[in-house]
This record gives structure tokens, C-alpha cells and sequence, in this order.
């Protein structure tokens, strides 16, 4: 079971945050400069962290070197949801 995901993202920001548009797409902000795949592999981790998965659990489908980014999560479609809700502040 997996989702995919797209997101904006925002390298080289001061925190790391992730936050979701309207549409259901994500916008993350990470601390990692876009230097040699540095973002990607950050991102990577910080998404694993985040949904509390592995890190071999979360790929990047497209947008390698852009900041436009479709991500697999593979994990149970509901724990995804309900952690992005829990990051909306809702349940």
C-alpha cells in the first residue's frame, strides 16, 4: 500500500516545515541547500522522521531536480492521512 504526494519544495530555509496547500499538495520547507542531491536526500529523512517510517519507505517518483516533487509513501493510505491531518491542527 502507498500514496504519492506533490509538494513545492523550499530549500535552504531556516527551519524545516511542512505545510498543506488547498489543493492537498504540500509545501516543505528544509534547511538543506539544493547542492548535489543534498535537498533530496534531506527531504528523504526529514519526510521518514516525520511519518515515522524508513527511509527506504519514501521515494521520489519525479522532480529530482526541481522543487516541484512527486513523492511515494509507502505506508497504510489512513496513517498517512492522519498524520497530514495532524499537521493541519485537525483529527
Amino acid at each position: 500500500m502507498s500514496m504519492q504526494i506533490y509538494c513545492l519544495i523550499k530549500p535552504n530555509s531556516k527551519i524545516d516545515r511542512i505545510s498543506i496547500n488547498a489543493d492537498g499538495s504540500l509545501r516543505i520547507k528544509i534547511k538543506a541547500p539544493p547542492v548535489d542531491g543534498k535537498a533530496n536526500e534531506y527531504l528523504i529523512g526529514y519526510l521518514a522522521e516525520t511519518f515515522d517510517l524508513p527511509k527506504k519507505d519514501i521515494q521520489i517518483i519525479s522532480g529530482f531536480t526541481g522543487s516541484h516533487k512527486r513523492i511515494n509513501i509507502v505506508a497504510e493510505e489512513q496513517t498517512i492521512k492522519n498524520k497530514l491531518s495532524s499537521l493541519r491542527g485537525t483529527k
